[in-house]
């Protein structure tokens, strides 16, 4: 009998050790594409960034390192007698490389309470597109505003004060209102530097941020290359002015395609699409023609011309101080000072996946942690050091989940506490990658506990076990 309960005793003393073995240091990290869940290899990165201005215009010069260039984005691929995309936004990384880098700047001139003190955070709401628990498109569509009036079929960024609850994305406000505190100032102005389809026509696309992500008014600097109803591209390249009806998928395959090379179609190098001409295997086209903008959306251009070169993007861009459109632009002034927020893709990423920055103040020639420099004559010399801001992985971290009971810092965002005062942006990389699986590390915690309880429980056991089980006793 002594024996049979040490036995039974060193067994459970095993079985729980072997379960606390498992159980706990198993990492719960892992990408889950069809959850929209990819973890970056890195959580942070590092942006430079140089502010300048004359009397009339704008400029900000940022640099940023990244492993090689994506320059190719959204091609339509001839197999098997059909056109194929390849390169639509992507969870994470694009396999195939076929996602452009971009740059993003989101400027403020304080009318957005929530932006100065949070940033980006602020125009993250509940159900956003790529999402785990992204809103369906029917849901979308199906919404009177949003989908019925406006034709959006999936969830962007948009500001706490367009929704009668912030924490639902279905719940606009009256148009009377969107109109009211658009008027007074409640948006977001938005730089979009894409390097395919902006970079090559040395433009940027024009933004805004306010119940929804926005052009400008205006023609946007691309279009989409594809006739729905005819299941083919709407143009391809004119032989007489690139020598060739179309790119070879294997030179984008390989990368031999650089900046000086055609890599993409405008207006200018673009005729007519040809059904009836002989497609050959992997022949490819963009799906996006380039053209140049106009109106409100043609504001910000590329001074130069945007390159990459030894590992690091080196992007100028400027604008009008004030561009005229009050409406869709935020004005700058002398002494004036505004926030602004960064945002870098890169590695072929697209979607949510990117590189964030916490606000940043910027004065003209006033002290902020971003000062621009006042300059005579056409290009500034930027003689002024680099300032370096660290960007991070945000997660699917937004502001209905910062203000919620879930996170434990929603009473100091009640009293207006900036979220820089906090937290820095290693912290809030690694907090956005808590919450991405934060349901699994909730019930890992709870399996190494319950282990660990019966491992204690198993030790105890086996310990009194063989004190009664001493000789003399």
């Amino acid at each position: 009998m002594p024996v049979s309960r040490l036995s039974l005793t060193l067994f459970l003393f095993l079985a729980t050790l072997l379960l606390a073995w498992f159980v706990h240091g198993t990492g719960v990290v892992k990408n889950d594409l069809e959850r929209n869940i990819y973890i970056p290899d890195q959580l942070t990165m590092t942006l430079q960034v140089k502010a300048a201005y004359n009397a009339e215009q704008m400029f900000f010069r940022y640099r940023w390192p990244t492993q090689q260039p994506s320059i190719y984005h959204d091609m339509l691929v001839y197999r098997d007698g059909q056109w194929q995309r390849i390169g639509k936004s992507p969870v994470g990384r694009q396999p195939q490389g076929i996602y452009e880098d971009r740059l993003t700047m989101l400027v403020d001139d304080g009318s957005v309470p929530e932006f100065d003190k949070y940033g980006g955070y602020a125009t993250v709401g509940d159900n956003m597109r790529f999402f785990t628990n992204e809103a369906s498109k029917e849901a979308v569509q199906a919404h009177p505003y949003l989908g019925q009036k406006k034709g959006k079929d999936e969830v962007r960024k948009f500001l706490p004060q367009t929704r009668t609850d912030p924490a639902d994305w279905a719940s606009v406000v009256s148009e009377s209102e969107l109109a009211a505190l658009r008027d007074a100032g409640y948006f977001l102005d938005f730089w979009h530097w894409r390097a395919h389809r902006s970079n090559p026509l040395n433009q940027s696309d024009d933004q805004f941020v306010a119940e929804y992500r926005y052009g400008d008014a205006g023609q946007g600097v691309y279009t989409t290359n594809w006739d729905a109803d005819r299941n083919q591209p709407k143009w391809m390249f004119d032989p007489d002015k690139t020598g060739m009806y179309a790119l070879n998928w294997s030179d984008l395959a390989e990368r031999k395609l650089g900046f000086e090379d055609v890599y993409y179609l405008h207006e200018g190098s673009a005729i007519a699409f040809d059904p009836n001409r002989a497609w050959q295997e992997g022949d490819t086209l963009p799906r996006r023609l380039l053209r140049p903008g106009s109106g409100s959306h043609a504001d910000i251009r590329v001074s130069g011309q945007g390159r990459w070169e030894d590992g690091y993007w080196d992007v100028t861009l400027h604008r009008a101080l004030d561009t005229g459109h009050p409406l869709d632009d935020k004005a700058f002034a002398h002494k004036g000072k505004y926030w602004v927020g960064f945002a870098v893709h890169r590695n072929a990423s697209g979607g949510r996946w990117h590189y964030v920055s916490l606000p940043v103040s910027v004065g003209l020639e006033r002290d902020a942690k971003l000062r621009a420099v006042r300059f005579d004559g056409a290009q500034p010399q930027w003689q002024q050091d680099w300032f370096t801001i660290t960007l991070f992985y945000p997660g699917q971290v937004g502001w209905p989940l910062l203000n919620s009971e879930a996170h434990a810092g929603a009473e100091h965002i009640a009293k207006g506490v900036p979220v820089h005062a906090r937290h820095t942006p290693g912290q809030l990389a690694h907090y956005g990658v808590e919450m991405e699986f934060n349901e699994a590390i909730i019930q890992h915690w709870l399996w190494s506990l319950f282990a660990g309880v019966l491992l204690i429980i198993g030790f105890g056991a086996a310990l009194m076990h063989l004190l009664r089980t001493r000789p003399g006793r």
